[in-house]
């Protein structure tokens, strides 16, 4: 039984789903020959704890909830992250924390300083993936360790893993998804007969939507997955501002019902395609005709199509956001790594 030692950054809903699934499926975890403790926790609103012989993960989601983690017993309590990522002995960084899509950090800097000292990653933060992967990736390969980021386009939806382990030598040409579940719900909403702001107030009341809601509506958290996409399965590096970005915040109930009438289907569509050489990468709001499989993805549901040379289209439906799931995609790249290095 391999043990592997976790140092989480970040224990909101995602890390929280990773511990419940790591409590839950104890047992089954075991035939992978893999024991997960977890020797040190830093949020920036819970506080920081570290322990050599490991933390008590029900204590940790208990105190969690609490909103204090000073009630777990640990060693060493209130260490930065930075004296975290120094002190604490580690195999595997969790970084779960804040996104931020203007220049990634601080997460970026947690992971271009754990990989070089040589421990995995894996991430669901979009921001240091977004905008830095070219650098993170070639610096894991330099020092023997893997990055891994699955939840950071759809949740615990394997897109990433699909395309990366069974289409990418199928010849990916285009990839268009419904990336974004808030705006997907909004306008599901707006087809049953909301108005805008009243969808979106149901949206923010159920938990789907923050109370600014800017980087769904106006498509810059596609844009973040567009690139993302882009970078690491079409073999183009491309930046934010390379795409071609619109948000959903201009339609009205009356385009809703010009497009039901054609036939259609209102959908935020961020789509990445290759062009005589180059990548094109766009997020826009899209009219699909019914019979299109993205046009039938209703609510907060996430879809990707791959087009590629070899299969025509591939179609991905699955969560796109959730506590569950994407701690889910946390813990499926932690098996990734580990399957690996034992084959």
């Amino acid at each position: 039984m391999q043990s592997v030692r976790l140092l989480m950054i970040g224990l909101g809903n995602v890390g929280q789903g990773l511990l419940t699934i790591l409590i839950e499926q104890e047992q089954s975890l075991r035939q992978y020959g893999l024991n997960f403790s977890v020797v040190g926790v830093n949020d920036l609103r819970l506080g920081s704890l570290a322990d050599p012989r490991g933390l008590s993960l029900p204590d940790l989601l208990a105190a969690a909830a609490q909103g204090d983690l000073n009630r777990v017993a640990a060693e060493k309590k209130g260490l930065s992250v930075e004296d975290m990522l120094e002190q604490v002995d580690y195999d595997v960084l969790v970084e779960a924390s804040y996104t931020n899509l203007q220049s990634g950090e601080p997460a970026t800097g947690y992971i271009r300083k754990a990989v070089s000292s040589r421990k995995h990653v894996v991430t669901t933060n979009k921001g240091p993936i977004a905008l830095h992967y070219p650098e993170l990736q070639s610096l894991a390969e330099q020092n023997g360790v893997r990055i891994g980021f699955e939840g950071t386009v759809m949740s615990g939806t394997p897109a990433i893993f699909l395309g990366m382990n069974w289409l990418k030598a199928a010849g990916i040409q285009r990839i268009q998804g419904i990336l974004n579940g808030t705006t997907n719900f909004i306008l599901t909403k707006m087809e049953e007969g909301m108005e805008y702001a009243e969808a979106l107030a149901e949206a923010q009341r159920l938990g789907y939507a923050e109370a600014d809601p800017t980087g769904d509506v106006e498509g810059y958290d596609a844009a973040g997955k567009v690139v993302i996409l882009s970078n690491v399965l079409m073999g183009h590096s491309i930046a934010m501002g390379e795409v071609d970005r619109q948000g959903i915040t201009h339609l009205t109930s009356a385009d809703i019902r010009d497009a039901q009438r054609a036939g259609q289907r209102w959908k935020l569509i961020g789509t990445i395609e290759a062009v005589e050489g180059t990548i094109r990468a766009s997020v826009k709001p899209r009219m699909l005709p019914l019979s299109h499989p993205l046009a039938q993805v209703m609510g907060a549901t996430n879809a990707i199509t791959y087009t590629t040379r070899y299969l025509g289209e591939v179609t991905l439906i699955g969560a796109g956001a959730g506590r569950l799931q994407t701690g889910y995609a946390l813990l499926a790249d932690l098996l990734s790594i580990y399957r690996r290095e034992s084959s």
